[in-house]
Parts: structure tokens; sequence; C-alpha cells
């Protein structure tokens, strides 16, 4: 389905130690309607819900709701720190253009 470089899980694990209310919770990978392509991609911590694909990285677990899956098929997810900002990337071979 979708997959986390190291640099990607390292940084979600940070998160995850760093804030008491995410304990127990997974990092929820979605699409929202929004922007000029139509998608935005959107990250939350969430509890599990009924028809979610699971995914276990590192210490973790990654959930992807049904309607967001076909969005999210083969999509890589990186983080990165440079001169210019930080945060995730995501490549995805689906997109035809952005």
């Amino acid at each position: 389905m979708l997959s986390l470089t190291p640099n990607a899980v390292q940084k979600v694990e940070e998160f995850l130690s760093s804030d008491p209310e995410t304990k127990g919770k997974s990092l929820r990978v979605g699409v929202e309607p929004g922007g000029c392509s139509g998608y935005e991609y959107a990250f939350s911590f969430d509890d599990k819900q009924s028809g979610d694909t699971e995914l276990a990285f590192g210490s973790f677990k990654v959930v992807v709701g049904p309607q967001a899956a076909p969005f999210l098929n083969g999509c890589q997810i990186d983080y990165s720190e440079d001169a210019t900002g930080a945060g995730f990337k995501i490549k995805n071979p689906n997109v035809k253009s952005s």
C-alpha cells in the first residue's frame, strides 16, 4: 500500500514520544478535497476505525481509510530538513500532475 522511509519513521516516533496525548494512537494518513490539484494529504494521530488498513512501522502503526487507500497506493512518505524548511514529502506514482 504505502511505505515510510527511515527518516519518516524516526520523525513520527519523535512526535509520538513527545506528546502524551498520542499514546496508543496510530498515524492516520489520508487525502482531503482541496488545493489546486483537487486533493491534499492529511496526517493525524487517531484510533483505527472499521474498514481501515493498518500497517506497522517501527514502534507505531499507520492507518488508512478505505476512501483514501486508492489514492495512497504505492506512495512513499519521507521526512527531510534542509535550508528551505522541514516536513513530510510524499512521492505518489499515481499523480499525473501537481
